[in-house]
């Protein structure tokens, strides 16, 4: 054999030998395909993975997948760093109280601008540049998120009161990804500025998904934010409870992990805190054994509260499952 025709052989078994990697990450990831699909996860998505568009590609390439492979997302989004350079361009300071945004009318109009007619629409066209298959809403419409006044010092910030799932499951029905700005409609006809994970959680309860996942710029909860050693990969609902209750987590992540145990208390089966800025985190967590950051779970297996009505499943899901 010349020379040439050995340096062809080792590339052709080279390719091969990558080819057969791919095929067996397939093969691994087989057993989870079977069992997620046709089942609804709320994904919400903000942070630094929201931000960076290398990053925003990732996650929108991620979402398209777990669309094709057979789940139904539903992507529940924030916008905060993009109001808040809206609103100081403006001449409105932003103001927090304990992590909330103090949401003046003038600031609510930012807040409208922001969600529904950039960050929003911008989310949209990237995921419908892999056919039409992304729905733009906010909470407004349908009356997805109803919500009441949080509090007369936060002004125009709202608390979830009522999530009704008929718009989107329809949309899921007829194979849409929704797409939903946290922006919701009041009983007394205002519009609310709602937190972006508590949304998600309420969402992901009434719907009744099978996980919820938070994109986060950090890997997930600590027992010690500053011993990166300390990070919890697994947590049961009453441990989470007394980890709220407990006074030492960050601001940030108290909201989070609320509508964690929200959502795992109405009977979602799983609730991840991820670090979006890890390249396909979400692939990671859903069709990996070993996943990546935070996962809140029931304190028994299985257990469901009688109430909950898990999302219907396709007609090959419910083979698959049988």
């Amino acid at each position: 054999m010349t020379p040439q025709e050995q340096e062809a052989t080792a590339n052709a078994r080279a390719q091969q030998a990558q080819a057969l990697k791919r095929a067996e990450v397939l093969i691994e990831a087989l057993p989870w395909i079977k069992e997620a699909t046709g089942k609804t996860v709320v994904i919400k998505y903000g942070g630094a993975a929201m931000v960076d568009a290398e990053l925003r590609e990732d996650v929108m390439s991620d979402i398209i997948l777990l669309k094709i492979i057979g789940l139904n997302p539903i992507v529940v989004h924030g916008g905060g760093k993009e109001i808040t350079a809206l609103s100081e361009r403006l001449g409105l300071p932003a103001e927090f109280k304990d992590g909330i945004r103090v949401t003046s009318p003038e600031v609510m109009d930012v807040v409208k601008m922001v969600l529904l007619g950039k960050v929003n629409q911008e989310l949209v066209a990237q995921l419908n540049q892999h056919g039409h298959i992304a729905v733009g809403l906010n909470g407004a419409d349908g009356h997805i998120i109803k919500a009441r006044q949080a509090s007369k010092e936060l002004g125009l910030v709202g608390t979830v009161t009522e999530i009704d799932t008929t718009l989107l499951t329809d949309l899921i029905n007829s194979d849409y990804i929704p797409i939903i700005a946290t922006v919701a409609v009041g009983t007394d006809g205002a519009s609310y500025n709602i937190n972006a994970d508590e949304a998600a959680g309420e969402i992901a309860a009434a719907i009744g998904a099978h996980k919820v996942i938070f994109l986060t710029d950090v890997d997930g909860l600590y027992h010690d934010f500053d011993d990166k050693a300390s990070l919890i990969s697994r947590l049961g609902l009453e441990d989470a409870r007394g980890l709220l209750a407990g006074g030492t987590l960050s601001k940030g992540m108290l909201p989070k992990l609320r509508s964690c145990v929200t959502a795992v208390a109405a009977g979602v089966s799983r609730a991840h805190i991820l670090n979006g800025t890890i390249p396909h985190a979400l692939l990671l967590e859903v069709f990996t054994d070993e996943g990546v950051g935070t996962m809140i779970m029931p304190d028994h297996e299985g257990y469901q509260p009688d109430e909950f009505t898990a999302a219907p499943i396709d007609n090959l899901a419910s083979k698959l499952h049988g």
